[in-house]
């Protein structure tokens, strides 16, 4: 399938909103394409100098439109695809546009390691004084927190990439129990600075038995 294209340095991940401001001319042509066409588009992820992967938007609202024709634009992220060719103007347009291999979703996440991924968030927002928003397990996917876990931009293009829910699940788990760990060691150290300088009610050893 070819798709329009607006690459970004940004991970975008199914069900998520989008919200976009369009300035330059070529976007204001496909924004105005897909309003007139219907047409969706792809936003393909700019990273190390390369576009391999990327989601399709489609647009929802146009929310304002300005004197000089720039648009702040609302689109709702798809499917996630892989870049098979690349045009820099698509079919004498001025944006630019390529074929797109969408990739299979397998969802097969089982309850109970959906229960362990929320309760490691949980820990991580707790450890971090942040609040969090008890979600049910059986309404939890993957992508939902892709952005509020600590990735970094590698990961979520890494994340975006992993085309089974268990291995997504698996992938944000073993993150979460990595930062968790560094977390936990970080509080340890800020406690034992804080300590420093201050008397310590130490227990004593009992050596009555100890040998050499």
């Amino acid at each position: 399938m070819k798709l329009p294209f607006f690459p970004l340095q940004t991970v975008f991940f199914p069900g998520e909103t989008v919200p976009l401001h369009i300035f330059e001319e070529r976007y204001k042509e496909l924004i105005h394409d897909c309003r007139k066409e219907a047409i969706t588009f792809g936003i393909p992820v700019y990273i190390h100098d390369r576009i391999t992967y990327g989601t399709e938007v489609q647009l929802v609202e146009v929310v304002t439109t300005y004197e000089n024709g720039s648009m702040d634009v609302v689109c709702v992220a798809r499917q996630v695809f892989q870049v098979m060719t690349f045009d820099h103007e698509m079919d004498g347009k001025l944006y630019a546009g390529g074929v797109v291999k969408f990739l299979e979703s397998i969802n097969d996440g089982d309850l109970q390691t959906k229960k362990e991924v929320l309760e490691g968030i949980r820990e991580l927002y707790d450890l971090m004084g942040v609040p969090f928003e008890p979600i049910a397990p059986e309404k939890f996917n993957p992508f939902m927190l892709g952005h509020k876990m600590g990735l970094s931009f590698e990961q979520e293009h890494e994340l975006l990439q992993i085309t089974r829910e268990s291995d997504r699940l698996a992938y944000i788990k073993k993150h979460l129990d990595q930062t968790i760990r560094v977390l936990k060691q970080v509080d340890r150290t800020k406690t034992l600075i804080e300590m420093n300088g201050h008397f310590r009610n130490f227990d004593p050893l009992d050596f009555k038995d100890f040998k050499v």
